[in-house]
């Protein structure tokens, strides 16, 4: 029966039943009602525990089992929502988990069989149902004690093994994870349902139903759906979907969302409308069967039903609808690896690096280091946020030193930064060498991280096994160059090594290709050995053989290990991490731990510098190390602290704004733009010509590879500080002249670039123009109702991933429809003109222009 289920999903559009907690109010039960004899002289008060009534009012689940089998559903699921051991404690029944979900399975199997028996060409299923309980594992109760938490995954796991082991044993087809609202605490059911599997020998389908809590689309814990999505994209789920908070009418965004995005089939019982003043839902069968036709007729769903208010009325409606579409068919599934935290992030051709944040490691940072020794997790949290600020995608997370209990920091800080929206929307690199630690941590995230890392030192087998645990936790997985014989230091062991560790983690563990890091070894140069002065070359060459014979992988590194020859002089370790990322990134490394703050421009690096750096890495001459160590002691450029000199503070004022401006330094800034514009009739022009005349560039530099995305950050940034200077004379010299036409900006939903967007609104603003920007990650929805509520004169868009297209299909499909003729106006890194013409003008009937910078 649990395969049969995968194959009918393919022809037809299955039927869920409706809300068992509606009709059991139907029956107005009192406190003797749900005692029973069984639970007569029981000490708690038992009213409200609808989970018991499998024991003791049995023959009232049956009917309502029976109601929803006569309305049409495919699915009945079993009166088990609370059934588990966290939950029941409420009542002191924690003692009776088994035989409440093995009776509640055993009601509706012998139902169900029934049913299928009468009419085999209907097969009947059943789904036991496991709540998220009253618990969160990602949130603290305790508004003061934000690493605080009520209950550990050890636990709720353990609660969950038991409750989802007595639903197999009962007999149930599928295991319904429903109406989640912390990602975490739907982890940790899938890790005991898998556990549950393991030891029965037979997996069954699983469905995760998530609940969303707001118009953003966010779950209780923040987390986007497209960061769910990507949290459980590893596992091959029958089904994934949305349940209870909503009516169809406001869950359709989310819904049409998800169906865009999701490789699995989708799975949508929404409530019967919202509830009224007295907590009651109110859509008649009628009305909300019209808004489920249209999630039919569209074919975005896969299983429809009905969560809270819904009854038999309503499904029998929702069977005879779904017997008039074709359903949904899943997308496939990306090759790009996705990584999330609260929100989710592509990696893939369009973004040329991804920075990893390394300074939340006490071995790479002392000032952590020495903060988490203190137990100061409040203020090391905030090295966590300037690395995400200063344009970290990534933060690499350790906690690996000789004096430091590294599993209770590990998990003190990762609960600790859970409570930090602007920490915590990013993934975390987990990075120790003590396993214990990696689980640990793995058990403390909700998002998919990155483990760091793996490796066959200890043999195939621990090499395995370790892969295994890791996908199981939905994780990505840094593969090192080390073996059984050590660590990979010339370019045949760092092929080989790779190779094997492909081949393993593909075929014996399991992992897709998208979640394999390989990290090639960073070793350090100009050590004085033989051996070091083919490391980078060898790297290098390691990198491009990688990205042409194992497909899909990521390539990373620990760029700081490079330089560690140089230790002190800071600036000659920027100029080369500059000079080896140019090169590593053009042969195919797409990750890397680096500190962004400390970035510099590849092309601002001195001629003769970067010559010999690159005569170093490529082990061009036979004394290159030393021309370099003799470059270092006798340049000016380096006799200061070892730091660049500022010779640009002398520079004429229009240059030395330039310079400012495309280096992100903010010291100056001010003073500089203001003696610029006091000569200026129109301070506009400042921005026009000398501003926009440094951002080109950086976006020029950006586009070679010779600028990285912190970097165009910082710019940005600076941008924005020399134009707020300049407002109070913009308006001074223009007047109060009212700005009348407005225009919507957004970047559109499931991305969160805006840097080149924030430029021209800048922009724009200065020409009188009222930009309504919307902020990043902006539904369709919310961006027509602002176009129609400020009488917009125009949408623009903006977006630098590839999903970000089909999200601007949307938004000017959903512009069709509210009958605007607005132009719309299209933007960003992914976007083209032949996307433009291709995709957005058949759908958008009003003027679609596309912006190429």
């Amino acid at each position: 029966m649990t395969g049969a289920i995968f194959q009918l999903l393919k022809n037809k559009i299955l039927v869920l039943d409706g809300a068992m907690g509606t009709l059991i109010q139907s029956h107005k039960l009192k406190e003797a009602d749900y005692r029973g004899d069984r639970f007569a002289s029981h000490n708690k008060v038992l009213s409200g525990c609808n989970d018991v009534l499998n024991l003791t009012q049995p023959d009232i689940i049956d009917g309502i089992h029976t109601r929803y089998l006569e309305a049409g559903a495919d699915i009945i699921e079993t009166n088990t929502f609370n059934a588990n051991a966290v939950s029941l404690a409420d009542y002191k029944m924690e003692g009776h988990v088994y035989e409440i979900n093995f009776q509640a399975a055993q009601i509706a199997r012998k139902l169900a069989d029934s049913y299928t028996q009468s009419n085999p060409l209907k097969p009947r299923f059943v789904a036991g149902s496991i709540g998220p309980t009253s618990r969160s594992l990602s949130i603290s109760p305790d508004i003061n004690k934000p690493e605080y938490r009520n209950i550990t995954f050890d636990a709720l796991s353990d609660a969950y093994f038991e409750q989802i082991k007595a639903l197999v044993d009962g007999g149930v087809d599928i295991i319904l994870i429903e109406t989640v609202f912390d990602t975490l605490n739907a982890k940790a059911a899938l890790y005991a349902a898998c556990k549950v599997f393991e030891a029965c020998g037979k997996e069954l389908p699983v469905i995760i139903s998530a609940t969303i809590t707001d118009n953003a689309g966010r779950n209780l814990s923040g987390q986007t759906l497209e960061a769910f999505l990507c949290t459980f994209e590893h596992y091959p789920l029958l089904s994934i979907g949305l349940n209870c908070a909503f009516g169809a009418k406001e869950m359709y965004p989310y819904v049409k969302e998800l169906s865009e995005l999701a490789s699995f089939n989708l799975c949508i019982y929404p409530n019967a409308g919202l509830p009224d003043e007295a907590g009651k839902y109110n859509e008649t069968p009628q009305e909300m069967a019209a808004l489920i036709e249209n999630y039919c007729s569209k074919n975005i769903v896969n299983i429809i039903g009905g969560c809270c208010g819904t009854t038999p009325e309503h499904i029998k409606l929702f069977a005879e609808i779904s017997e008039k579409y074709k359903p949904r068919q899943p997308v496939a599934l990306s090759n790009d690896l996705k990584l999330c935290g609260l929100e989710c992030i592509n990696i893939h051709s369009g973004i040329n690096f991804v920075n990893i944040g390394e300074r939340t490691n006490v071995t790479g940072s002392k000032k952590f280091s020495e903060l988490i020794e203190k137990g100061d997790f409040k203020t090391a949290a905030e090295i966590a946020r300037n690395q995400v600020m200063s344009g970290a995608q990534v933060i690499d997370i350790c906690m690996d030193a000789p004096l430091l209990d590294a599993r209770q920091a590990m998990v003190i800080f990762l609960n600790h930064i859970a409570s930090e929206p602007d920490i915590a929307r990013v993934p975390y690199m987990i990075d120790s060498s003590d396993w214990n630690v990696i689980t640990d941590a793995l058990k403390n995230i909700q998002g998919k991280p990155i483990v760091n890392s793996l490796s066959l030192k200890d043999g195939e087998a621990a090499f395995i096994e370790k892969a295994k645990l890791i996908k199981q936790f939905g994780a990505a997985v840094v593969v090192m160059c080390f073996d059984e014989s050590g660590q990979a230091d010339t370019f045949e062991r760092k092929i080989q090594i790779a190779g094997r560790a492909y081949s393993l983690l593909t075929t014996k563990a399991g992992i897709l290709p998208q979640n394999i890091i390989i990290d090639p070894n960073v070793l350090a140069i100009c050590t004085g050995t033989n051996e070091s002065r083919y490391y980078a070359h060898d790297f290098i060459k390691a990198v491009r053989w990688i990205r042409e014979n194992l497909p899909h992988v990521s390539i990373s590194g620990g760029v700081s290990n490079l330089s560690f020859a140089f230790r002190g002089k800071d600036s000659i370790r920027a100029a080369m991490h500059a000079v080896f990322l140019y090169h590593a990134i053009k042969a195919g490394m797409n990750m890397g731990i680096v500190n962004p703050a400390q970035l510099v421009l590849y092309d601002e690096i001195p001629p003769a510098l970067r010559e010999i750096i690159e005569d170093v890495l490529f082990n061009r001459k036979e004394n290159a190390d030393e021309l370099l160590i003799n470059y270092i002691n006798t340049s000016e450029y380096f006799l200061k602290n070892h730091a660049v000199l500022e010779e640009w503070i002398g520079w004429a004022p229009a240059d030395r704004l330039r310079h400012a401006l495309i280096h992100g330094i903010d010291k100056y800034i001010v003073e500089d733009t203001l003696n610029l514009a006091s000569a200026l009739k129109n301070p506009v022009e400042l921005i026009e010509k000398n501003m926009m005349e440094a951002m080109n560039t950086v976006g020029v530099l950006f586009g070679e590879g010779k600028m990285f995305l912190p970097q165009v950050v910082k710019s940005a940034k600076v941008m924005k500080t020399a134009v707020n200077a300049l407002m109070p004379l913009i308006n001074k010299s223009q007047g109060t002249m009212a700005m009348k036409d407005k225009i919507i900006m957004a970047t559109v939903k499931g991305d969160v670039h805006d840097i080149g967007k924030n430029i021209v609104s800048i922009v724009l603003s200065c020409n009188n123009v009222t930009v309504i920007d919307l902020g990043v990650m902006v539904p369709a929805e919310k961006v027509v109702e602002e176009a129609l509520k400020n009488n917009a004169m125009a949408v623009a868009l903006s977006g630098l991933i590839t999903p970000s297209l089909h999200e601007m299909v949307h938004v000017a499909a959903e512009m069709e429809k509210r009958k605007l003729k607005i132009p719309l106006l299209i933007g960003g890194a992914a976007t083209s003109k032949k996307f433009t013409a291709l995709k957005l003008y058949p759908v958008y009937s009003g003027p679609v222009i596309y912006i190429k910078d």
